[in-house]
């Protein structure tokens, strides 16, 4: 297990490297000026003369790129060419909303999609199947901004002043704050630790669970879940539909029937030993779920007005700020990463007959 562990790590190194090259080479090739683009009818020749070499971008790509490979390695990400500012500390503000958001919607569809599919399955050619197959079908369907849209205008207008209104925008009601774990825990930490608790800070869920403000930990989760609901759609669908058609190949085998000759009742078939074989292609669907969810937040996140990820990385392309699109695409490549090593490790937890070497 950890040899196998330990490769796959080491196998991550140069898929990482690749991304970052393809990215920092894209990035530069798209036309644009980043100087014009953030200092808009500002920038004379002079200044943008001045602001091309102050960044290093006069330099030769593979230079650039050298020097960029160097930082990465020293833990620094460099500073946001549009707004001047560590892209770790933007990072660390913006990266948490996606993160609470991502594990929200998974966890909607995961929730929601797993029991429809069984459902499903168990009830084949019925019309429970047949009803549960077509919302499918329409879950994929259908634009997460058509889908965000509809959600806000019904549950923060139709269903105004209702016990079901939920909030349209925000991830907190105007007036009320969180303040962050220093605040609460009376210590200041410093380096790394600085930075993991800030995060966590910002993870406003957790923020709020761990120090007991249940007010504030309610209203962040009506925030949220209108946004988890429009994102978490597409992989529920998906998630119902892989474990209808898993399950029912499983439901056809040999050991499932056997099972039901001597005697055992339905439910515990299908929960006890149909299930846990069916579900590693499940499991691999919502591996590569969370990591789109981690990387196409963008629209749910403008939609609802969340400070994410997904409006800064697009802000950014726009406005050609390189540092911050390497940064973020290099934390979402390790987060794919990451999420492919847990998925394939939860195989030998599923299926004992895999062995990882």
């Amino acid at each position: 297990m950890y040899r196998y562990v330990t490769q796959r790590l080491l196998l991550a190194v140069p898929v990482l490297l690749g991304i970052l090259l393809a990215t920092f080479a894209l990035a530069r090739w798209i036309p644009g000026d980043p100087c014009r683009a953030a200092l808009g009818e500002h920038a004379t020749e002079a200044i943008c003369k001045d602001y091309i070499h102050r960044h290093g971008l006069d330099l030769p790509v593979p230079v650039q790129f050298g020097i960029y490979i160097k930082e990465v390695f020293q833990g620094d990400l460099g500073d946001s060419i549009r707004m001047n500012r560590p892209v770790i500390t933007i990072m660390l503000e913006r990266l948490p909303m996606t993160v609470e958001l991502s594990l929200a919607a998974l966890f909607v569809a995961v929730l929601v999609g797993i029991p429809l599919g069984i459902i499903s399955a168990v009830r084949h050619n019925s019309f429970a199947d047949v009803f549960t197959m077509i919302g499918a079908n329409i879950g994929v369907s259908m634009p997460v901004f058509w889908l965000g849209l509809m959600l806000a205008y019904v549950f923060a207008l139709l269903l105004r002043d209702t016990p079901l209104a939920l909030p349209p925008s925000g991830r907190l009601t105007s007036g009320l704050t969180l303040p962050p774990l220093t605040e609460t825990w009376s210590f200041e930490p410093t380096g790394v630790a600085a930075g993991v608790v800030q995060f966590l800070s910002n993870l406003y869920l957790f923020n709020a669970l761990i120090t007991g403000r249940w007010a504030i930990l309610l209203d962040a989760f009506r925030h949220l879940l209108l946004p988890a609901v429009a994102l978490g759609t597409i992989p529920l669908a998906l998630i119902a539909r892989i474990t209808r058609s898993s399950l029912l190949e499983v439901l056809g085998l040999d050991y499932v029937r056997t099972a039901r000759a001597k005697g055992l009742r339905e439910w515990p078939v299908v929960m006890k030993h149909a299930l846990r074989n069916a579900l590693l292609p499940v499991v691999t669907v919502i591996g590569l779920s969370f990591g789109g969810l981690l990387s196409g937040a963008v629209l749910t996140e403008t939609i609802f007005g969340l400070p994410g990820v997904g409006r800064i990385l697009y802000d950014s392309i726009t406005a050609r700020d390189y540092t911050v699109v390497q940064a973020f695409t290099l934390v979402i490549a390790v987060g794919f990463v990451v999420i492919n090593l847990i998925t394939d490790l939860s195989y030998a937890w599923l299926d004992p007959r895999i062995r990882l070497s």
